[in-house]
């Protein structure tokens, strides 16, 4: 049976765990926010493309609503690779995971912006992401290949 002993600089990836909740936190706080602005009403996820053409408030509303949503449809796995691999390598696992929330703040900038296509400036994020899959990956293998 494996024994698992947490290292002190475990605290780093915790620290990076809380820092991800936070922005998601504040994504979720913008789309509240601008949708009181461009006067979507709930339960509406989303104005239509119509709305849209007509007030400007709406795009601008939709694109905070797509970070959000695109932040939410990967924040379950960034977060259990960030938690898992961080087990065995916390200071590369947190080095990743704050590349990942750097990625997704330039995101949610570029995006918010009302220019959909600067959400590029934070593709690199992905290579956070990417990275801790790896980690854990390797973290299993390594597990694995432990067994008598």
């Amino acid at each position: 049976m494996a024994t698992i002993e947490i290292s002190p600089d475990y605290g780093f990836v915790i620290a990076v765990a809380v820092v991800s909740c936070l922005l998601v936190f504040f994504f979720s706080a913008k789309v509240t926010s601008y949708r009181k602005i461009a006067q979507v009403p709930l339960p509406f996820l989303y104005a239509d493309a119509n709305e849209c053409k007509e007030d400007h408030k709406k795009f601008i509303f939709n694109c905070y609503q797509r970070v959000h949503q695109n932040t939410l449809e990967g924040f379950s796995t960034y977060l259990v690779m960030l938690l898992l691999a961080g087990l065995e390598y916390p200071i590369a696992s947190s080095v990743m995971g704050g590349v990942w929330c750097v990625g997704r703040y330039l995101y949610y900038y570029g995006y918010s912006s009302g220019h959909p296509g600067s959400r590029q400036l934070g593709a690199f994020g992905h290579l956070g992401w990417i990275g801790l899959l790896g980690l854990a990956g390797k973290m299993a293998y390594d597990l694995i290949a432990s067994r008598p």
